[in-house]
């Protein structure tokens, strides 16, 4: 699975009540080992908004210990022109879209469903994504 941006900026900010399944769901992915990643771009974005409340120094913590058990989809030339290609409003959702397609995702855990509505690759929630995970 790939994690959209907004799951961990939940969790960074604590934006409630979202916070508590983003921390559900990134700790289950922890204990269990299972397979995620973010986009590579993913990171930036997640820096550029959750600095200003956090600080700098705790954001760029915040994504060094995720990266200790979540992969980092990379992209390339290849993968915006696919992103550019597909029939998506957002172009940064689509750019997700590439990422999970780079790394071999089967889902985008999003709470903006609807956003990927004309996505190749099908986006479910994050209370979804923790269902579907076995427990640790």
């Amino acid at each position: 699975m790939l994690l959209d941006t907004d799951v961990l900026i939940d969790l960074a900010l604590d934006r409630r009540p979202y916070s508590e399944t983003a921390e559900a769901l990134l700790d289950r992915i922890e204990a269990t080992g299972h397979t995620a990643f973010i986009a590579w771009h993913s990171v930036a974005n997640f820096h550029y908004l959750v600095s200003p409340s956090r600080g700098r120094r705790s954001a760029r913590n915040f994504i060094a210990e995720l990266t200790r058990f979540i992969g980092v989809a990379a992209g390339d030339a290849a993968a915006i022109r696919y992103a550019a290609s597909l029939p998506m409003k957002d172009f940064e959702d689509a750019m997700q879209v590439a990422a999970a397609r780079s790394c071999g995702a089967s889902r985008i855990v999003t709470r903006n469903i609807k956003d990927y509505e004309r996505s190749p690759i099908p986006a479910i929630t994050p209370q979804q994504a923790l269902s579907r995970l076995p427990a640790p």
